[in-house]
C-alpha cells in the first residue's frame, strides 16, 4: 500500500514540477544564474520529499514548492526591467584577458586559476593566446571570446562574396507521419510530396525517418530509416 502510495504522489510530483518549470522559463543548466541554480535545488528537493513522505500532509510541501516558483517569476521578471536587479541576481561579464595580458586579480575574483582558463580557451578552439584578442567569463560561466583579426575566420564579406541567405528548413516527414502545418507553410501539397517520394524510390512515407524543405533551392531533403545497427567504432 504504501509502496502504491508513493507511486501515485511521485506521479502528481512530477506533474507539479513539469508544469511549474513550464512557467518558470526554458534554460539550459549552464545558462542558469546563480539564483536560479539554488532555488532549482531547493524545488527538487522538496519535490523528492514530498514524492517519499508516507505522511498526509502534502500541502505543505507543495505550497513551498508554489512560493518558491512564483518567487523565481517575480525575481525574473524583476530582472528584466531593472538593470541593476539584472546585476545583482545573475552577475557580470568579467574580463579575464585582453591585448597580451592576464588579468590574475579578476582570474581569483571569479575562482578560476591560469590551468583552468588555458583549458577553457583551448576548449573554445584557442591553442595559443596570441590568436585572443579578448577574452570573458560570462555570469553562466562560459568563456566568451572574440580573436585577433588574422586569426578569425574568413567572412564571405572579407571576400567580396554574397552568398545566398539560408532560412530555417520546414520538417515535413518525421518519423513516417506527414506534418500538414510544415507542409502547408513550405507552399506544398500532400500529392507533390507523395511525388517527391515516389521519384526518390521511396515507396512507403513509413520509410522516412526525416523529410524536410529547403525553400532556398525548392528542393526536398529526404533521409530514410536503416534498419540495422552498426558494430565497432571508426575512433577506436
Amino acid at each position: 500500500m504504501e509502496l502504491i502510495k508513493i507511486a501515485i504522489t511521485s506521479f502528481f510530483t512530477m506533474l507539479v514540477l513539469f508544469i511549474l518549470t513550464k512557467l518558470m522559463g526554458k534554460r539550459e543548466m549552464s545558462q542558469l544564474s546563480m539564483f536560479d541554480y539554488i532555488n532549482s535545488i531547493t524545488i527538487g528537493s522538496i519535490a523528492a520529499e514530498m514524492a517519499t513522505a508516507l505522511e498526509n500532509d502534502f500541502l505543505k510541501p507543495l505550497v513551498a514548492m508554489i512560493v518558491l516558483s512564483i518567487l523565481t517569476l517575480v525575481i525574473s521578471f524583476s530582472t528584466c526591467k531593472s538593470i541593476k536587479l539584472r546585476r545583482f541576481f545573475e552577475g557580470h561579464a568579467v574580463l579575464l584577458y585582453q591585448n597580451g595580458k592576464i588579468y590574475e586579480k579578476n582570474l581569483l575574483r571569479v575562482k578560476l586559476d591560469l590551468d583552468e582558463f588555458l583549458s577553457l580557451c583551448r576548449i573554445s578552439g584557442y591553442y595559443d593566446l596570441e590568436d585572443i584578442h579578448t577574452a570573458y567569463l560570462e555570469s553562466s560561466g562560459k568563456l566568451s571570446i572574440l580573436p585577433t583579426a588574422g586569426s578569425r575566420p574568413v567572412n564571405p564579406s572579407d571576400l567580396n562574396l554574397t552568398p545566398t541567405q539560408k532560412i530555417p528548413m520546414a520538417n515535413v516527414i518525421i518519423d513516417g507521419q506527414i506534418l500538414m502545418d510544415n507542409l502547408k507553410y513550405t507552399g506544398k501539397n500532400e500529392q507533390w510530396l507523395e511525388k517527391q517520394l515516389s521519384s526518390s524510390g521511396i515507396k512507403d512515407k513509413k520509410e522516412v525517418i526525416l523529410a524536410n524543405f529547403d525553400a532556398t533551392k525548392d528542393q526536398l531533403n529526404i533521409y530514410v530509416k536503416i534498419h540495422k545497427s552498426t558494430k565497432g567504432d571508426i575512433f577506436e
